[in-house]
């Protein structure tokens, strides 16, 4: 994929030297939709970004200034025109913008390079700051699916099942803002 550049962020694949940096946000995710992704050792992280460097639907998002990963961007293409996105960032970089910079970045890129029509976001119920964040990028919330998915289990082994928030925008609302 071709890298995206903003005024402070490079979005770009990701190479084995971003492990030590996707170790810090993927040690402990703070959402239970990234705890399959966990890694606890700097060579499941050299994996991990190794693995990720042949995906262009996962990108990295570095600082411009001293090329440090901060997190990722995901985008996965559905029919010939949809995708689905989505973001982690390390929670060290948090309210300094870095998550709108980018997620507006990659929805820029997908609607007009890659002529998307649609794209939309799954965020848990209890995730504010990315449904926060979906607003912010001017998508609407489209509803809610009760007990959608499960990503954890209960103190007693059973799924846990969350409800998760449906946001999405389509290219004629994106170019109207």
């Amino acid at each position: 994929m071709q890298e995206i550049i903003t005024d402070r962020l490079i979005i770009r694949n990701f190479r084995e030297t971003d492990a030590p940096g996707m170790l810090e946000y993927l040690a402990n995710p703070r959402v239970n939709c990234f705890l399959s992704e966990r890694i606890s050792t700097l060579d499941e992280a050299v994996a991990t970004a190794n693995t990720k460097s042949q995906d262009d639907s996962h990108l990295a998002v570095c600082l411009k200034d001293t090329g440090s990963i901060i997190g990722e961007l995901f985008c996965m293409k559905e029919e010939p025109d949809t995708y689905s996105v989505g973001w982690h960032l390390n929670p060290k970089y948090e309210g300094s913008g870095y998550a709108s910079e980018s997620a507006r970045a990659l929805l820029q890129y997908l609607f007009i390079t890659q002529e998307a029509r649609r794209i939309y976001a799954y965020v848990e119920d209890d995730n504010s700051k990315s449904q926060k964040l979906c607003e912010k990028l001017g998508m609407r919330r489209e509803g809610c699916f009760m007990e959608f998915i499960s990503f954890t289990t209960n103190a007693d082994g059973t799924p846990k099942y969350e409800n998760t928030q449906q946001f999405a925008i389509l290219k004629r609302e994106w170019l109207q803002q």
